[in-house]
């Protein structure tokens, strides 16, 4: 038991996720008001919600980062984490699945199924959570729930079935699981009980002979829990609730059955933690095995520091005990034991398996960390969770001189909180490239740089992140021969190169026979070969899906070093390149796109001059087309304006890398004549 007085299986966790504008934020305030943790409900539009608490939040009226609250009742602790819509800020939204046993994802039910619907549902499942579908705004004009049930059950499964009803207009919601009797708004308490409860009893044996022997009267309440929780588990029921977030209508409704239904840490599927060799590893919810924590979130206030924010698998954080961070030597103390709460930090003793809390000033910590006690828990991972890669990028520098550390620091503050936001340092081209998922999300990482850190950039348009690979196989051979007064250099390397699988990476495979080249020698060609892959070896981007094989080669007793090695390796890795058809890869991005219907011609045409494939097309609810197509990369810069000028500002998109593919051949001769000056500088 904690300092609060929770044990581990009186603990929920639960993440509020959904596309934009469903009122997640606004259906927390309505939970926690409802569980007595706030004493006021705020807006959105006032900016004075609990979670909203960010000027940019504030300003634009959506939620940017992830927020932690709790509500109490009895002695149960409900930890919600709401979570951003916008794909923009994604990053945030997939990090609090890692920290939760159930998502639930709120439907807004003007709109009904949109994309981020879709999306969320997804990653809950690829993730083993446990799934709720909350439509909020049931009293809102256009709602037309009986058929957005039927609409989330063929979207999502026949195993998607309500657990209450909405009454008297959407005012009041009604319980179906403990209850039968009441009238409804469609359908009926009695018909959806029965389904539920058919559901339910036929996945658990017990329960199901009960029921069959003797009738639902033979059913206790904890048979009950034990095969709905087991349902939620194993993807055989997917709860649809109602709520009107705004009236409070199925608020306290949502809360009960967060209470006596939802899987507490102890039920919920384990977490897929990993060894070294990638095997799974078995986590418990017990609080008094070798402690098992994994960083969810990083936060750094400008008050306390940087927190590391993390979800207890098993063990106890104690106060004052040491911890390690992933395969550290050094432990740290846990000086302060924190709980979050919005903006608010309350100490605590101890957190059990279940617990969401955070250290402060760790400089080691960083997202994604496993934190453990026991150094047999050194090379323990959580399964990585996907994050859609960063595509958009500004190239920046200080707008003021000397602010070049400054500038640094705020990048690598800001990338530490959102795993969708990236720096790169191109040293050759002495440039600095911030990467995030759209030009919205580098706009909100820019204005923050400001605000939190005074660092003003200028920007400019990043090159675009070609790569280079061949078309076929061929054989490399130089040799390094250097004689100064001294002693001389000497490496013989013949090598050969083959084209992988796109996505393949670098192979290095040893084949030299005889001890022609000595084993010692071996990692100073592959780094050579590295070097030369770094830096390209057509249009100066770097190389992949390659697999490199050194066949043969010569040394000498004296004059053979490390660094002769390293010059035979890279130059006969380009000379065999130079033979293996060379080609210039550039990315591809699947591009949705979301207008207003009678766009649609302008909006497709202009993609279709961006040498653009459209995909397909979704009609959305309110007459707004949803467009999927795949487009170069390069032929995306300042889409965001191009966009805003055909809609009138009411069009949006977003980006997701899908994959690489050659360039046209016009593009590749432009690329490699640009860089063969600089080649022949060097």
């Amino acid at each position: 038991m904690n300092a609060h007085g929770h044990r581990t299986e009186q603990i929920r966790n639960i993440a509020l996720a959904g596309h934009a504008g469903s009122g997640k934020t606004t259906l927390l305030e309505a939970l926690l008001f409802a569980g007595g943790a706030i004493q006021a409900t705020g807006s959105v539009e006032r900016g004075n919600t609990f979670s909203d608490t960010d000027a940019q939040e504030k300003a634009r009226g959506h939620s940017i980062d992830s927020c932690l609250a709790a509500v109490t009742r009895g002695d149960c602790r409900i930890q919600l984490i709401d979570t951003p819509g916008y794909a923009d800020f994604r990053g945030p939204a997939l990090a609090a699945l890692a920290a939760v046993d159930t998502v639930a994802v709120v439907v807004n039910a003007a709109n009904g199924i949109e994309h981020g619907t879709r999306r969320m549902v997804e990653h809950a499942r690829q993730r083993g959570l446990a799934c709720v579908l909350v439509i909020n705004r049931i009293d809102s004009e256009g709602a037309r729930l009986p058929a957005l049930v039927e609409e989330l059950r063929e979207a999502f499964g026949t195993q998607c079935l309500p657990v209450n009803l909405p009454a008297d207009g959407g005012t009041r919601v009604l319980d179906a699981f403990f209850h039968r009797e009441g009238a409804t708004d469609f359908s009926s308490l009695a018909e959806a009980h029965q389904r539920i409860l058919d559901q339910v009893v036929e996945i658990n044996e017990t329960v199901m002979g009960a029921y069959l022997d003797t009738g639902e009267e033979a059913i206790t309440p904890q048979q009950l829990h034990d095969a709905f929780e087991q349902c939620l588990r194993e993807g055989h029921l997917v709860p649809i609730c109602f709520v009107s977030a705004r009236t409070g209508a199925g608020v306290a409704e949502l809360l009960e059955l967060a209470e006596r239904l939802l899987p507490h840490p102890g039920e919920a599927n384990p977490p897929p933690f990993l060894d070294a060799q990638h095997q799974p590893v078995e986590v418990r919810a017990d609080p008094s095995r070798h402690v098992i924590a994994d960083v969810f979130k990083i936060v750094n206030d400008p008050f306390v520091g940087k927190l590391g924010v993390f979800r207890v698998w098993q063990g106890t954080v104690r106060r004052d005990s040491q911890l390690f961070v992933d395969d550290g030597r050094k432990p740290f103390k846990v000086g302060h034991l924190l709980r979050i709460e919005g903006t608010r930090h309350v100490e605590i003793d101890e957190a059990v398996p279940g617990d969401l809390a955070a250290v402060a000033k760790v400089e080691d910590i960083h997202f994604d960390a496993v934190l453990h006690d026991s150094h047999d828990e050194d090379r323990i991972q959580l399964a990585p969770m996907l994050f859609p890669q960063p595509m958009a990028g500004l190239a920046l520098e200080p707008r003021h001189k000397g602010q070049e550390q400054k500038l640094a620091q705020a990048l690598a503050r800001l990338a530490e909180e959102d795993p969708c936001l990236r720096v790169e340092h191109r040293r050759e081209l002495n440039e600095t490239v911030l990467r995030g998922l759209s030009e919205l999300h580098l706009a909100i990482a820019l204005e923050r740089m400001r605000e939190r850190y005074g660092v003003e950039v200028l920007t400019h348009p990043p090159r675009i992140a070609y790569r280079e690979t061949i078309a076929a196989a061929a054989e490399g051979h130089h040799r390094h021969k250097k004689q100064t007064g001294g002693a001389g250099q000497f490496g013989e390397v013949l090598l050969k190169v083959e084209p992988l699988a796109r996505g393949g990476g670098f192979e290095f495979v040893d084949a030299v026979k005889g001890g022609a080249i000595p084993g010692q020698f071996l990692p100073a060609i592959e780094k050579g070969v590295r070097q030369a892959m770094d830096h390209g070896a057509l249009a100066g981007f770097p190389l992949q899906d390659v697999r490199v094989t050194v066949l043969d080669g010569k040394h000498h007793a004296v004059d053979s070093k490390e660094v002769a090695f390293i010059s035979a390796g890279r130059k006969a890795f380009l000379d065999a390149v130079g033979k293996a058809r060379p080609i210039v890869l550039e990315p591809i991005v699947d591009v949705e796109v979301a207008i207003p219907e009678q766009h649609v011609g302008d909006i497709t045409g202009g993609l279709a001059g961006k040498r653009a494939r459209i995909l397909g097309t979704d009609l959305q609810r309110g007459g707004e087309l949803l467009i999927r197509a795949q487009a170069p990369l390069a032929e995306l810069a300042d889409y965001a304006t191009e966009l805003r000028a055909v809609t009138g500002g009411r069009g949006r998109y977003s980006m997701e890398l899908s994959h690489y593919e050659p360039v046209p051949p016009p593009v590749q001769k432009q690329l490699s004549e640009s860089w063969r000056p600089h080649a022949e500088e060097d």
